[in-house]
């Protein structure tokens, strides 16, 4: 574990070691979540591509906000993180894997670093469609949530249980439950408040096609059967404006018994795909 200053705020991050691959893969945690959730992956892709994860801001062991304004909340603004991290880092080949929140901030990435980010994988990340009651029952239950944050919280007998079998298809093991309430309880509240607010707006919704329809690197999306956050029809509506989605190929690939945290979920079958993705893009360049 090591940290890098951001715009003033210090970012906890960690850097396998490189390896004969020229590609970088850099990891993007979700809401309420960190980069320790990506470990499972990492070990399965550490010894064929160097690996990056981190905390974002506000979140994980990456520092409290500083009063920055409301627009550093926004997808762009972490995806302006994620570009100073990556130039701190002299990494320049990189393909970016985001969860959820995460897939998003990837593919604001992606927009900004077209030369430097070569693809892009979406997991449980989706949209493009505004539905103004579920987004506002959406948003009232995730302001409601995070007002019952106390630090006792973490010491509630089977709350770790609770959390193990929430938003997924199968209970996750009991050290990831304990990792969660400890993530839920020290994301800071004004970068957790702030990013459920900005991401959910009608314009930031209705930005993502437009975004996916622009870029020219190879984009696909990883959906949970299972998925009742962000449902497989939500997942294939945002990567239908994308060139691959009417290809032979398709660019989006579903996850039987799997909800919403398939990188916890099937991290086998998610790292298996994510390897197939990557060999053939990089054979396709080589020929």
């Amino acid at each position: 574990m090591a940290t890098i200053d951001l715009l003033g705020v210090p970012h906890t991050y960690e850097l396998t070691a490189p390896t004969g691959s020229p590609l970088v893969l850099v990891f993007v945690h979700g809401w309420l979540l960190s980069r320790h959730y990506w470990l499972p992956l990492v070990q399965q892709l550490c010894d064929r591509h160097q690996c990056l994860t981190y905390d974002l801001r506000g979140f994980g062991d990456s520092d409290q906000i500083l009063p920055c304004g409301e627009e550093r909340y926004t997808p762009a603004a972490y995806a302006q993180d994620l570009e100073l991290l990556l130039q701190r880092l002299d990494i320049s080949s990189v393909w970016l894997v985001g969860h959820s929140l995460g897939g998003t901030i990837a593919l604001w990435t992606a927009d900004r670093l077209r030369e430097k980010v070569r693809g892009v994988v979406c997991l449980n990340a989706g949209g493009g469609i505004y539905l103004h009651e579920e987004f506002e029952r959406f948003r009232t239950a995730g302001q409601q949530i995070l007002k019952f944050r106390p630090a006792w919280l973490e010491i509630v007998p089977l709350l770790e249980q609770f959390f193990c079998r929430s938003n997924v298809y199968q209970p996750l093991a009991l050290e990831w439950g304990k990792q969660r309430i400890k993530d839920f309880i020290c994301a800071h509240s004004e970068a957790a408040l702030g990013t459920l607010l900005a991401s959910t707006t009608a314009a930031e919704v209705h930005l993502l096609p437009q975004l996916v329809a622009r870029l020219p690197q190879p984009v696909y999306f990883m959906a949970g059967q299972n998925d009742r956050i962000m449902e497989p029809k939500y997942v294939r509506h945002l990567a239908s404006f994308h060139p691959l989605f009417e290809t032979e190929e398709s660019n989006v690939i579903e996850l039987e018994d799997c909800g919403h945290l398939s990188l916890l979920e099937q991290p086998d079958r998610v790292a298996s795909h994510l390897c197939e993705i990557l060999q053939h893009h990089c054979s396709t360049l080589q020929g």
